[in-house]
């Protein structure tokens, strides 16, 4: 795109009709010059001012609760309670989160979704579903995602291909949580369809709940983090690192809420809890992973 637009450029590039963007321009309300009886924009300050815009018209939306929705992470569970942030949790699977983020119906968003086409984390689900919408992600941790299974493995489980062997029995989760889709990938790349595997009837609604199922023998082997399979004393397969997001609107992170819960992940404490736990990298928490 050149670096200067015509009017008709420029309104396509704001999705105005022209004869919008004419009377904005007339009235000096946006970036634009007049040359020789025609209207000009500079693209540049052009697209910093329908940012600016953009931030304006959040700013007076009215503030979203102190909910964090989405995935479900017993570290960030017990940063939440310990850090006294005041946030409530909302747990419903990570498509979930971005959906309550997107309706204002929750100040962030705690995810975990994978692109199956670039391999990367979170940004492409979040340029998804919140197209236009001021956003960051941060990151919370980076966590070892496999398969759980019974103390020794005595199903001899290899990789997630043989979780399609006849009369296994697999605990899954939701399907609009991050660990299903997750696992729907890595299945696709084994050549296996769903359907192949023998999931249980009703599905775990979160990461506790799954290795609970192998625990209790309810199922042979699950899909989930290795923190909780060595909270049961599981045997785990890793099969992958994940990078673990809280998505939220720029201006969120400055509230105290957010505030209080990132200065407590910079505590000795929380790493001391991420290394007991297990499974845990959290070398990059707080940092910026992708700013829309």
């Amino acid at each position: 795109m050149p670096d200067v637009l015509t009017l008709k450029e420029a309104a396509a590039l704001l999705r105005l009709s022209e004869r919008a963007l004419y009377d904005l321009a007339r009235a000096k309300r946006l970036p634009a010059l007049q040359l020789g009886g025609k209207w000009l924009f500079p693209r540049a300050p052009l697209q910093r001012w329908l940012t600016a815009q953009a931030e304006v018209a959040e700013a007076e939306q009215p503030a979203p609760p102190p909910i964090l929705a989405g995935s479900h992470d017993p570290l960030l569970d017990w940063a939440v309670r310990q850090s006294g942030c005041g946030l409530a949790l909302r747990a419903g699977g990570s498509l979930d989160g971005l959906a309550a983020l997107a309706a204002g119906q929750a100040v962030a968003a705690a995810t975990h979704l994978i692109d199956p086409d670039t391999g990367a984390f979170n940004e492409p689900a979040a340029r998804d579903l919140l197209s236009g919408q001021p956003v960051v992600g941060l990151t919370w941790a980076w966590r070892e995602q496999g398969l759980l299974l019974a103390p020794g493995n005595p199903a001899g489980l290899r990789g997630v291909a043989d979780l399609a062997r006849p009369g296994l029995r697999v605990i899954g989760r939701q399907p609009r949580a991050g660990s299903h889709l997750l696992l729907m990938h890595l299945l696709a790349e084994a050549g296996l369809r769903l359907e192949a595997i023998g999931f249980l009837a009703e599905p775990a609604l979160a990461e506790d709940e799954v290795a609970a199922a192998v625990s209790e023998g309810r199922a042979d082997a699950g899909f989930g983090i290795r923190a909780e399979a060595a909270a049961r004393g599981l045997t785990f397969l890793p099969l992958l690192r994940e990078r673990f997001d809280l998505v939220l609107r720029r201006r969120a992170y400055f509230e105290p809420a957010l505030q209080a819960l990132f200065a407590f992940a910079r505590s000795p404490a929380f790493a001391a809890r991420a290394a007991r736990m297990g499974g845990y990298d959290i070398a990059e928490t707080g940092r910026v992973a992708f700013n829309l």
